[in-house]
């Protein structure tokens, strides 16, 4: 199955958590979201991410309830990531660079190295003071996200039959797990990946959407006025949001929220359940009904086919491209209309 786009390949997204509370950052889309049980996907909400708390490489929270933005070989404390309280930036020691995922619980921050299979244990990362450095358990190396909170570590595991879920324990060096849990849908919806494993994969079909025939023995001028659909399915992708409770310190309204979400989901290669195009040039607007006026020479039984493209998730179609092709064969088209997207 499509599964969510590890943090290798996702710059600015993350998790970590502080106190009773998990984060999912999403800088792509200029929020975060909080929640106070992901399995359950209990007190959802939506806050905007301040511009200098977003595009990290690394976010973490602490015993302290202080969140980290790592960025590079520094990193910038503060107290809301939506606001910047209190930022102050320090610079990584040398020991504590280059890890793949970082966290903090119970008076340390943990750093892990997964191609090398270690984690290295500090008190300060700045200092890199009483620091360790142990072996992970192979069952703890794999992880797509890691975060701690109240004296437990967590990682997001790879897809697998069972859906994505997230692994939680008290030791990386010896798998002592407390349990393996489900991701509730309404947080996956809004994970980078998610949308492909909630509503199904992304495709791209053209379709016809008018035939013409001249079924006569002499050439006609033939001129009409054609409806076709343009936009996106707001209606159907607001769903999505319908749980969410959305801050008015994000400026996207729940619609447009979703609207981002699936234009970014689009973008990402097949392996994520997307389509690796660019919609960007396309209207994101609520889909409307156009009039496009249309003239053709027809020769004597001739046929034209009229074909739109559109984009979809799992069966049901959620954009629909502004231009048309006409052709003289029943078959549809075998090009993508829209350019790929940036890697």
């Amino acid at each position: 199955m499509t599964g969510i786009i590890p943090k290798s390949k996702a710059k600015g997204t993350d998790f970590c958590a502080v106190d009773d509370w998990y984060y999912i950052i999403r800088s792509d889309l200029g929020c975060y979201m909080l929640s106070k049980n992901l399995n359950k996907g209990h007190e959802l909400s939506i806050w905007s991410l301040h511009p200098a708390c977003q595009n990290g490489d690394h976010y973490l929270g602490d015993w302290n309830n202080y969140l980290y933005v790592i960025k590079g070989n520094s990193y910038r404390r503060v107290k809301n990531l939506r606001s910047d309280t209190d930022a102050e930036v320090f610079s990584l020691h040398p020991n504590c660079r280059g890890g793949d995922h970082y966290f903090a619980n119970t008076n340390y921050f943990y750093i892990i190295f997964q191609e090398k299979g270690t984690y290295r244990r500090t008190k300060n990362m700045n200092h890199d003071s009483e620091a360790v450095e142990y072996n992970l358990h192979p069952d703890c190396r794999n992880g797509l996200y890691y975060w701690g909170v109240q004296g437990y570590f967590s990682f997001l595991k790879p897809a697998s039959d069972w859906g994505v879920e997230f692994y939680t324990g008290t030791d990386l060096s010896n798998d002592k797990r407390t349990g393996v849990y489900s991701v509730h849908p309404d947080v996956l919806n809004f994970l980078p990946g998610g949308l492909a494993v909630t509503i199904g994969p992304a495709f791209g079909m053209w379709e016809n959407i008018r035939t013409i025939t001249n079924d006569t023995k002499k050439s006609v001028r033939w001129q009409r006025k054609i409806n076709k659909k343009v936009g996106y399915d707001k209606q159907k992708m607001s769903q999505i949001t319908h749980d969410w409770k959305i801050s008015a310190s994000v400026t996207a309204e729940s619609g447009l929220l979703a609207a981002l979400i699936a234009k970014v989901q689009f973008s990402f290669s097949a392996e994520y359940g997307g389509s690796h195009v660019s919609t960007e040039s396309e209207s994101w607007n609520e889909v409307t009904e156009e009039e496009e006026q249309l003239t053709f020479e027809l020769e004597p039984n001739e046929s034209l086919y009229l074909w739109q493209y559109k984009l979809g998730l799992g069966k049901e179609p959620v954009l629909f491209c502004r231009d048309l092709k006409i052709d003289d064969v029943p078959n549809p088209p075998t090009e993508v209309p829209l350019p790929p997207a940036q890697s």
